[in-house]
């Protein structure tokens, strides 16, 4: 049943990614804002098909803890699933991700007319800019911004390095950063076809005030992170 779950997972997502990315190119002369609505329901749509196909359900706790302004997002990255499901989990948000994600076929098309902030993480000094400029412009816009402090997805048994360009963002921007948990990797391994059935929780944790010293925001958000994965 795994490899028939996944193996539909698999053609869904080779026939539904072309479509969506010519109604993604046609929807480029609308605002922003429209076009994220109308985008983000094939993320919507992946996540429910991972449901019927894969049996993978998720739960949310602490959405009471999200600001209702535009805020930093400072998120645990495990598998694809979030990058799909917190477009039906969260405001409309713009997230920072890698540059090369925008050179993938049909994918990344459509992905650029999401608002994304695309860095060249072999540039730090240059990401980090690029991060400040593009973030606060998003913000300003009435976006979320969501960033991976890890950088990269993780197995639900190792911790990275959190970097504090999020941190930075929200400091700079004057927004509270809001730490997320979540253990997707269990269901939908990095990298790997064989998806499996059962419960991811998203956690949302407590704002943390801008004012703090970056590092201090970074530090709590991985404390607060790393608590909340283990609990």
């Amino acid at each position: 049943m795994r490899f028939l779950g996944s193996a539909l997972l698999a053609l869904w997502l080779a026939l539904s990614t072309p479509v969506f990315s010519a109604l993604a190119l046609l929807s480029s002369p609308l605002p922003a804002g429209r076009r994220y609505q109308i985008i983000s329901r094939w993320s919507c749509l992946l996540v429910l098909a991972a449901r019927i196909f894969c049996g993978i359900r998720y739960r949310t706790e602490g959405m009471e803890n999200l600001p209702p302004s535009p805020c930093v997002l400072l998120s645990r990255h495990e598998s694809a699933w979030e990058t799909f499901a917190y477009q039906r989990i969260f405001p409309p948000h713009a997230v920072v991700l890698k540059k090369e994600l925008l050179r993938v076929p049909f994918f990344g098309p459509g992905l650029a007319r999401m608002s994304p902030i695309a860095i060249d993480r072999s540039d730090g000094r240059a990401a980090l800019r690029g991060m400040g400029l593009e973030g606060a412009a998003r913000l300003r816009a009435g976006f979320y911004v969501v960033v991976f402090p890890e950088g990269t997805r993780m197995r639900p048994d190792e911790c990275g390095e959190y970097h504090p360009g999020g941190a930075w963002l929200a400091k700079k921007a004057g927004v509270p950063a809001v730490p997320v948990a979540v253990d997707s990797g269990k269901c939908w391994p990095k990298n790997a076809f064989f998806k499996r059935s059962g419960l991811i929780t998203v956690r949302v944790g407590p704002p943390l005030d801008s004012s703090l010293p970056v590092k201090e925001i970074n530090a709590r958000a991985r404390a607060w992170i790393e608590s909340a994965r283990a609990g």
